[in-house]
């Protein structure tokens, strides 16, 4: 399956170090990558149907730090739809007229609701169509942008419809917060002070924190498996749905 990676911060911050720790376990999920970084009320995103261990736009996102709020990455392994750009994670839609992004990990076997408003898929990815659904869904339920908290309550109350066709292990965001929802393998940790060193699993980088934040600054990072292997990283559980925002739980 797929790799999944968020950030969600109270000031912007960059994914250098986890992105590059999480383009280095692409050489099994190497049918794609992508990264989506919110800008106030914009996203940069980008995406690429190469391996993020040879694309010369992942070599460019573990060099250059974009600042941001919130940040949903993913690298691909191919279960449903071609190896092919409209296929890539994260996928990108507009409702209320905000930037919506998510990214999915796992495999729905048949689930193919019925789409009749304006969310329709591009690709072929049982994902981006379950994020379709899931836009409409929401527009269904509120007329207009709603507080956090009840978002956050409709969507427990969406996911498992979805999740009860396999796994639907999801990172999603509006650019006020992400939330989290496992199926099978989703770990978070939250930095904050007295920040301190930290140490990639999966490649010979490490960094103080302390060097490069202030005592105000706090950030959560969520990941399908741990990044690093000298933090404390929280397991969700199956079935479980977490929000953040401002760099942590909400």
């Amino acid at each position: 399956m797929c790799q999944l990676l968020g950030m969600n911060a109270n000031t912007p911050t960059d994914i250098v170090f986890s992105f590059t720790g999480l383009a280095t376990r692409a050489v099994e999920h190497k049918d794609g990558f992508g990264a989506a970084f919110f800008e106030d009320a914009g996203v940069r995103l980008f995406t690429d149907h190469a391996s993020a261990r040879q694309s010369p736009v992942a070599d460019f996102l573990k060099r250059y730090p974009i600042g941001s709020l919130n940040v949903i990455a993913h690298i691909r392994k191919a279960t449903q739809g071609s190896v092919a750009l409209r296929n890539t994670h994260p996928f990108l839609r507009e409702l209320w007229g905000r930037h919506w992004v998510m990214a999915h990990n796992g495999d729905l076997k048949g689930f193919r609701p019925r789409l009749h408003g304006a969310f329709r898929p591009v690709g072929e990815t049982d994902s981006e169509h379950a994020f379709c659904w899931l836009l409409q869904e929401l527009s269904k339920a509120h007329a207009s942008v709603p507080p956090t908290t009840e978002l956050t309550a409709t969507l427990a109350e969406l996911l498992p419809q979805a999740a009860a066709h396999g796994s639907f292990n999801l990172l999603l965001s509006d650019g006020r917060a992400l939330w989290a929802h496992a199926s099978t393998s989703l770990h978070w940790l939250q930095r904050c002070h007295p920040f301190r060193a930290a140490r990639l699993k999966d490649e010979d980088l490490s960094i103080d924190f302390a060097r490069v934040t202030t005592p105000q600054d706090r950030v959560v990072v969520v990941a399908t498996e741990p990044l690093t292997d000298d933090e404390c990283w929280t397991a969700l559980q199956p079935g479980e749905l977490q929000c953040f925002v401002d760099g942590a739980p909400a």
